[in-house]
């Protein structure tokens, strides 16, 4: 039996040009040339332009691997991967003004399905997968958010292109904004995947205020405050029916779903009991499909949890059928702390739980690792 295709569709990279840009800023989100000739450093959370902290050891440090393509590869043959998905990281274009979010988009986007087509073309498939696709990016900054969907149309037609990535904001007012619907509306029409990342967290005095989380350095809002925001992202938008209005839309949520696996009964039971929701002083239904039927059908979770008990959760809130679940590994976050380490352990990691997870299922493992992302994703 030949080993199973692996596909990681949680990948991402800063094109050269998105670099370049965030070195021009000197507000959030920047890169800092460090002074002592160190590494830059990537600044892209507001706990960490701190004056407090010295600018040289703000953010985290940055190499080759967050633009660069071939490190990119590199790492995939490293650790076995046949094909990855890349996508912009977080915060992507949501800091980008009017003027400019369309023009950016465009180009994000066709710069990464150049870089597909130019890796894929240049390498010996040997009868496998193409090695990359990607997710693009949207102009959420837009004045007109019909722009944004000209956009999912105008990427639907690429040839690498398989969905968009997406923050948990919105234009600012959540998932839940009405302004958005243009935009679900394009991508149920196109059918491209939404990929849903958390970026902002929670707000410092959620774990007890600024020394709090600078104790702990990235710990809070990484472990805890990236999966709620998710959690919270995702609910707003069934709560106010998105999935009603559009029951054919996508959606890859990143890290197995935040909570929403475990709080999903909870989140279910709630909403009975509040039956119906005050809007500007009237009365307003409550999403008329069951949370369960949304996991089931419109939603999807990647495998990043680093641990089986979350894989379980995943698995069980998508109606018990690993079917659903997508193998990814984050990079190029979480790298080696020991630089003589060739194996990340960050994804090592995730291997060891889906293994874990399905050990008297090998046609589930075989699913997660690529088989699904192939199927749910079209990857031909």
């Amino acid at each position: 039996m030949s080993d199973p295709l692996i596909v990681d569709i949680h990948t991402h990279v800063y094109p050269p040009s998105y670099i370049d840009m965030l070195r021009a800023r000197n507000k959030v989100p920047y890169i800092h040339d460090a002074s002592d000739g160190g590494p830059p450093r990537l600044i892209i959370l507001s706990s960490d332009d701190d004056s407090n902290i010295p600018l040289d050891q703000r953010g985290r440090p940055v190499d080759s691997s967050y633009s660069d393509i071939k490190v990119k590869l590199d790492f995939m043959e490293k650790h076995g991967i046949d094909c990855s998905v890349i996508s912009l990281a977080n915060p992507w274009l949501d800091f980008i003004g009017e003027e400019q979010a369309s023009e950016w988009a465009q180009k994000i986007n066709d710069d990464l399905e150049s870089t597909c087509s130019q890796v894929n073309g240049a390498t010996e498939h040997k009868g496998r997968l193409p090695p990359l696709f990607a997710f693009g990016t949207l102009p959420l900054g837009a004045p007109q958010q019909v722009a944004v969907a000209d956009e999912v149309h105008r990427i639907s037609a690429l040839s690498h292109i398989r969905g968009v990535i997406m923050g948990t904001t919105g234009r600012g007012n959540g998932l839940d904004d009405p302004e958005l619907d243009v935009v679900w509306g394009a991508l149920q029409d196109t059918q491209l995947m939404l990929f849903l990342h958390p970026h902002y967290g929670l707000p410092d005095e959620a774990f007890g205020g600024p020394e709090i989380v600078r104790r702990y350095g990235h710990v809070l809002p990484l472990a805890l405050g990236f999966p709620l925001e998710t959690t919270i992202a995702i609910t707003r938008m069934y709560l106010s029916g998105v999935f009603d209005r559009f029951p054919k839309l996508r959606i890859l949520l990143a890290h197995s779903g935040g909570t929403l696996p475990f709080l999903a009964g909870r989140i279910e039971s709630c909403i009975a009991h509040e039956r119906t929701f005050q809007v500007n002083g009237g009365d307003i239904p409550g999403p008329q499909r069951s949370i369960w039927e949304v996991l089931k059908t419109n939603i999807y979770l990647d495998a990043v949890a680093y641990g089986t008990a979350g894989l379980k959760a995943a698995v069980e809130a998508g109606g018990g059928s690993a079917d659903r679940l997508l193998f990814g590994t984050d990079h190029p976050f979480f790298p080696p702390l020991n630089e003589k380490d060739e194996k990340w352990t960050s994804v090592t990691t995730n291997y060891k739980a889906i293994s874990a997870s399905f050990s008297e299922d090998q046609d589930a493992v075989v699913g997660v690792l690529g088989g699904n992302a192939v199927r749910i994703l079209n990857l031909k």
